[in-house]
C-alpha cells in the first residue's frame, strides 16, 4: 500500500500482530533468511519495520496456496 505523497507505509511487529501474523522473532528472520517472507527494514538500532505492501502480497500468496493445498486427506 503506498501513501498518497508516494511513500511507503511501513508496519511494525504490532502491525504484523493485527495481521495476524504471529510467531516469533527467531521464526521471522528464519523465514527472512530463507526467502519466505519479506525482508525487514531497518529504521535505527534494533527498530525494525516491514513495507506493508510486501506483507499484503505475502498474504495474498498464502491465500492462493491453501486453495491449492491440502494438508489432510478429506476423506
Amino acid at each position: 500500500m503506498d501513501i498518497s505523497n508516494g511513500q511507503k507505509a511501513l508496519a511494525t511487529r504490532a502491525d504484523l500482530k493485527r495481521l495476524g501474523i504471529i510467531v516469533s522473532n527467531s521464526t521471522l528472520l528464519r523465514w527472512e533468511a530463507r526467502g519466505r517472507f519479506p525482508r525487514r527494514v531497518r529504521l535505527a538500532g534494533t527498530s525494525v519495520a516491514w513495507l506493508l505492501n510486501e506483507l499484503e502480497q505475502w498474504l495474498a500468496e498464502r491465500a492462493v496456496e491453501r486453495d491449492t493445498w491440502h494438508y489432510a486427506d478429506a476423506s
